[in-house]
């Protein structure tokens, strides 16, 4: 059987393997309400009760009440309305119809090799991209919302004659994802806010005379305790050393088999559902890097060649 964390958002022994699980909740089916103990559920009941059922007091409210959540972030709805891109601000082919048909046309084949010129290009658009990602990370502190957080993204972008990419790419609502604590990726901006102790990732991907860029860091926000601490540096770890064997000739299979012991070696595991990816005038494409080793990535690097090991 597998351990429920105290769902407890104020949980004041800071979310430990749940005891009980809410008896009203339980027998209307909601789910979300386990604590830790008597003296938690009883100061955090009022509050549990409206995250499991996606009600609050304010008009805000959970769409996905009845999710199987690992931990205590709960999304907080309704979103903000879609952020307008100026029309003289060239766009992906997707960013009408949410449908990425320049991707799906390409799928399957080989990466491409870029030109000098093109590799000029990309290094504009990830200058750029980098500009906004520390622009927003400037803003990090406890009580600003995720969607705060994207309004500056999207201006950020747009003030650069750029798109931001994740907007309509496959429905994607929002200008950039934020994933809070255990939310691994892709997270949606919205009216949560920021609490000390959090950790917050920001990815800025933008796309600037037909090329994308996409990068990503995590922060803390105020106060983080010492495995947030840990979780942070091991990443950037992990990155730095993935980095130092990219090179002509290099296999995409041995990133994950440099990822991954040193991961474990710190006490993280490594996410095998999500890879790092390809990237130039298309968003996501091949080749398609795993992350853990023993890894079946096919093939080598080549001059040319621009890859996001995310």
């Amino acid at each position: 059987m597998s351990v429920v964390n105290c769902q407890n958002p104020s949980c004041p022994n800071g979310n430990p393997p749940s005891r009980l699980e809410c008896p009203t909740c339980s027998k209307l089916g909601l789910k979300g309400s386990f604590f830790c103990g008597q003296d938690c559920f009883k100061s955090g009941w009022a509050t549990i009760h409206s995250l499991a059922s996606g009600k609050t007091e304010d008009g805000t409210y959970n769409p996905f009440p009845n999710y199987a959540y690992t931990g205590s972030i709960r999304p907080v709805y309704p979103l903000s309305n879609t952020r307008v891109v100026p029309d003289h601000i060239p766009r992906p082919d997707y960013a009408a119809d949410g449908r990425p048909a320049s991707e799906v046309k390409r799928a399957g084949q080989p990466p491409r090799l870029l030109t000098p010129e093109e590799q000029d290009k990309m290094r504009t658009a990830c200058r750029l991209g980098r500009e906004v990602l520390d622009l927003a990370a400037s803003h990090i502190r406890p009580g600003i919302t995720t969607d705060e957080l994207d309004e500056i993204v999207h201006q950020a972008t747009i003030e650069r004659n750029a798109y931001p990419s994740p907007l309509n790419y496959r429905n994607f609502p929002k200008s950039v994802c934020t994933s809070v604590n255990e939310v691994i990726c892709h997270g949606i901006p919205d009216q949560r806010k920021l609490r000390e102790g959090d950790i917050i990732n920001i990815d800025v991907s933008l796309y600037f005379e037909g090329y994308h860029a996409d990068l990503n860091a995590t922060y803390p926000v105020g106060e983080i305790d010492e495995d947030s601490k840990k979780l942070i540096r091991t990443a950037r770890s992990c990155l730095d050393e993935s980095i130092k064997i990219c090179k002509p000739g290099a296999l995409f299979r041995d990133i994950g088999k440099v990822i991954e012991p040193l991961a474990r070696a710190n006490g993280c595991a490594t996410v095998r559902t999500y890879t790092g990816h390809g990237i130039n005038d298309l968003f996501h494409c091949s080749p398609n890097v795993p992350h853990y080793a023993k890894n079946k990535a096919v093939g080598t690097m080549k001059p040319g060649m621009v890859g996001n090991p995310d």
